[in-house]
């Protein structure tokens, strides 16, 4: 959101684009909470569902990604329409999207290392790897997740015409995290969970590509394992599209005329929106037990 520039409306063509705008964004948006609320009350409608590791980790990630983008398209909104308010109502909201957003990356780690603990310890995984304990690791990634913008935000400098009760504002992470150590330590934050979640699904894929080549037998699940490893390191590389948002407003400023808020919608568009709606859905609806489930619904 912090791409997303200050739109003025003097212009009857201005407001024109920002009409097109939402009217593009709400309908993938509704479209995506529709998808996700099926696949919730299928999860719901059947509890051999809950009683997996790699289900439950999954629904938690449906959650999560309900929650980033709810947040999202929701300062998108205010963003679009000028709203103002208090730092007070703003802060909170740029912790959500912030904290669901890097969380992401933190549960396809979680879940490529389900698969690895599926396959070498099928019998007797450890503790808080069974389906009744799950809940730990999963406060322990939502703990981790917040505890970076927390402290980014803790370390911004105070303006003393800003007050955070009354001052309103747009609601946009430029308004509360401008200097240059905050964006130094984003940048060290950002490096830190890709490089993790990317040594962590490429571990995890030769450790099973190995065993794949050890086994005689059950070598399908085995197969099957590689496959949605690969899949959550594509669900990772979708999630990561949004750092390459600098290189290309460098290359639309270069090549086009288009407006800063031109640029702007279109890196959140295709650059934040679009794979956060993507990497989700692509997965559940692969997945065949899921699948076939949903298709009862």
């Amino acid at each position: 959101m912090q791409n997303l520039t200050e739109l003025p409306f003097n212009s009857t063509s201005q407001r024109t684009s920002v009409i097109v705008k939402v009217c593009v964004v709400i309908p993938l948006f509704c479209f995506f909470l529709c998808c996700i609320a099926v696949m919730l009350h299928t999860f719901a409608s059947h509890r051999h569902f809950l009683d997996t590791s790699r289900y439950i980790l999954f629904a938690h990630m449906l959650i999560n990604d309900t929650l980033q983008i709810l947040t999202s398209v929701f300062l998108f909104l205010c963003i679009m329409g000028r709203v103002r308010f208090a730092l007070l109502l703003c802060v909170p909201l740029l912790f959500v999207s912030t904290g669901t957003f890097q969380n992401t990356n933190l549960i396809l780690a979680a879940m490529s290392l389900e698969r690895y603990v599926a396959i070498f310890y099928p019998l007797q995984p450890p503790a808080y790897w069974r389906s009744d304990r799950i809940w730990v690791l999963i406060l322990s990634l939502w703990l981790i997740s917040f505890t970076f913008p927390i402290t980014e935000f803790c370390i911004r400098r105070q303006d003393p015409a800003v007050n955070i009760l009354s001052t309103p504002v747009i609601c946009k992470a430029t308004v509360i995290n401008s200097s240059p150590l905050q964006g130094l330590f984003r940048a060290a934050v950002s490096v830190l969970f890709f490089t993790v979640v990317a040594v962590v699904i490429l571990f995890t894929y030769v450790r099973i590509l190995l065993e794949t080549r050890k086994l005689r037998q059950d070598v399908a699940s085995v197969s099957k394992a590689l496959h949605t490893v690969l899949l959550h390191g594509f669900q990772l590389l979708l999630c990561m599209l949004s750092f390459t948002i600098p290189f290309t407003e460098t290359l639309i400023v270069l090549h086009t005329n288009w407006l800063p808020e031109d640029i702007a919608y279109f890196n959140y568009f295709c650059f934040v929106l679009v794979p956060r709606f993507l990497s989700p859905l692509i997965y559940g609806f692969r997945d065949q037990g899921l699948r076939k489930h949903i298709g009862k619904t």
